[in-house]
């Protein structure tokens, strides 16, 4: 099964991050937990650090509106739980 998976680039591994984010704020998804989606968002930003100058425009554009929407999950899901 693993042979049919594309290769992974910057964007996809992003794009996988931004997914596992989605995840842990998904109430309904039997893995939703703050914590961690905190911690993946953090991983995001670092790794957002750690790679200035080094992304295309487009990676760049796409590794800032993911931490974004992230962000503003992350802290709708916050205010939900109280």
């Amino acid at each position: 099964m693993a042979d049919n998976l594309d290769p992974i680039d910057f964007s996809t591994f992003a794009i996988s991050l931004a997914g596992t984010v989605s995840l842990h704020l998904n109430p309904t998804s039997g893995q939703f937990d703050l914590a961690l989606a905190k911690q993946t968002i953090d991983i995001m930003a670092m790794l957002g650090t750690k790679t200035k100058g080094n992304l295309t425009a487009d990676e760049d554009k796409l590794l800032s509106s993911l931490l974004y929407e992230t962000r503003m999950a992350y802290v709708d899901a916050a205010k939900a739980q109280g």
